[in-house]
């Protein structure tokens, strides 16, 4: 049993050391930009610590959605909670240019990326490149909740 828990507590460390790496790239090819954004915002511990709050979610056909950051809190970089019911997917497969991680929180998930599938529980990323067709299910019978982290092109 400690060795799933010593390994579920790597896959966690390997998603946000992919964060944080996939982070510094975009932050490195936008600095310019990020200068110019960053010097008319006025960043607090007010405006930076976004507690998750069910009257502020969106309901979704299949379960709620929660924005922590949308792409107008900074330069496009969001953060958001997806909240799925059991045997329900929030959309079809589908692709789009901005390249986006899902990280599961609770439940099961069955990912799709260009006609392969793979399922797994809490503690899993899945990456989505640029332009490859993808989506995220919940094949379990408990809720899923997962995190989104995308940068949406504002140009």
């Amino acid at each position: 049993m400690q060795s799933i828990a010593n390994a579920n507590k790597m896959n966690l460390l390997n998603c946000f050391l992919s964060i944080l790496l996939l982070s510094s790239t975009l932050a490195s090819a936008q600095e310019k930009k990020e200068v110019i954004i960053d010097s008319l915002t006025k960043f607090t511990i007010e405006n930076c610590v976004n507690k998750f709050n069910l009257e502020g979610s969106i309901k979704t056909k299949s379960g709620y959605q929660y924005w922590f950051a949308d792409k107008d809190f900074l330069d496009g970089r969001t953060l958001k909670l997806s909240v799925v019911e059991p045997r329900e997917s929030t959309h079809p497969p589908h692709s789009h240019i901005e390249d986006e991680f899902f990280f599961v929180l609770e439940g099961t998930a069955e990912f799709y990326l260009n006609g392969e599938t793979a399922i797994s529980g809490p503690y899993t990323s899945f990456y989505c490149p640029s332009n490859s067709e993808h989506g995220i299910r919940n094949v379990g019978n408990t809720e899923l909740k997962y995190l989104v982290i995308k940068k949406y092109n504002l140009d």
